[in-house]
């Protein structure tokens, strides 16, 4: 039987192990390393503050939180942070889908040769099992819903592209050298922490800057395109089981990362407007304005979480509607502090 998530946390307190986390600066990796610290685990940190923010990590660092400021990129930097270390955790990539098809040249640099230099250094130091993000893009244009592992359509930008090829890299290693790895195919993770400016900002954190600044939020396409929204509790949850899972069927294999339910972005609208006004209730929050759909976007996303259920025992313990009233409550106070 798989242990819960209790059940593992409680284990991981007796019983202390030494983590590598990459872009640990950034939304996703400091997350994990906030809940590696609160469970008394090693950690390096290793992150090259090109998206990521060291604020985003100070609260966590001490003498069992090293910090490492370095590229994936560079070979020499991966082996001195992945010296001694049980579970590596590969968050560190480019993201966004329309700076993908922008900047292809940057997205394989950072995404697959970075990825690969990790992986070849988890590999010499006898990694026994590799975790990494890869993505729900790589389902490209399989129009079934929900979306199931192993029934992938074209790829549809860049950046799916890289996170595809990681996959395959991933599975290539394992027939050639015996390393096991899990990819976690994340489906629109929000929560706190995550950066709300630049042209590619994601979506939550982005709309609820514009209420807030009582500025217009523009919508891509009619409103209806939908997407499985995932709580970034449930991808911290998701991590953990996927290193340390005994299940004999769990490695080596791609498991999507979500809620399982679909949310339209006019539901998400919505949503978030309501509570911003929760906590600006005299703000004027206007309709969205619309505009041409954006290029390399798939129409709608829905994941099948069966198999994350079943070989590593995850259960979201977030929904949509669970999350939202947590992030917007850190978006709103991190807007007025003035951080990111």
């Amino acid at each position: 039987m798989i242990p819960d998530f209790t059940s593992l946390q409680a284990d991981l307190r007796s019983n202390p192990r030494r983590w590598l986390v990459t872009g640990a600066a950034g939304f996703i990796g400091s997350h994990l390393v906030q809940n590696l610290a609160e469970l008394g685990q090693q950690v390096v940190a290793l992150d090259n503050l090109a998206t990521g923010y060291l604020d985003n990590l100070r609260p966590f660092l001490s003498e069992n939180i090293r910090f490492i400021e370095g590229s994936v990129c560079d070979s020499n930097v991966c082996e001195e942070a992945v010296k001694g270390c049980d579970h590596v955790l590969h968050q560190a990539a480019l993201g966004s889908v329309p700076r993908s098809i922008k900047q292809p040249l940057n997205f394989h640099e950072a995404n697959v040769s970075g990825f690969l230099a990790l992986l070849e250094a988890s590999r010499n130091e006898g990694i026994k099992r590799f975790v990494f993000a890869s993505s729900s893009s790589v389902y490209g244009d399989e129009p079934e819903l929900p979306k199931v592992e192993g029934k992938e359509g074209q790829v549809l930008s860049p950046y799916a592209a890289t996170k595809l090829i990681d996959e395959i890299y991933a599975a290539a290693y394992q027939k050639t050298y015996g390393i096991e790895w899990v990819g976690l195919r994340y489906f629109n993770v929000f929560g706190a922490r995550q950066d709300p400016n630049g042209a590619y900002a994601a979506v939550l954190p982005k709309w609820v800057d514009a209420m807030i600044e009582g500025q217009g939020v523009f919508i891509n396409g009619d409103g209806e395109t939908s997407r499985d929204f995932c709580y970034i509790d449930n991808v911290v949850q998701a991590n953990f089981l996927a290193a340390t899972s005994s299940h004999p069927e769990a490695p080596n294999r791609p498991y999507n990362v979500a809620a399982g339910e679909r949310t339209t972005l006019n539901e998400l609208f919505a949503f978030l407007r309501d509570a911003v006004k929760g906590h600006l209730p005299s703000r004027e929050i206007a309709d969205p304005c619309y505009r041409d759909f954006r290029a390399g976007d798939v129409r709608h996303s829905l994941a099948d979480i069966s198999a994350a259920r079943e070989f590593l025992g995850y259960i979201p313990s977030h929904l949509i509607s669970d999350g939202i009233p947590l992030a917007v409550s850190a978006y709103v106070a991190n807007h007025q502090s003035g951080d990111v």
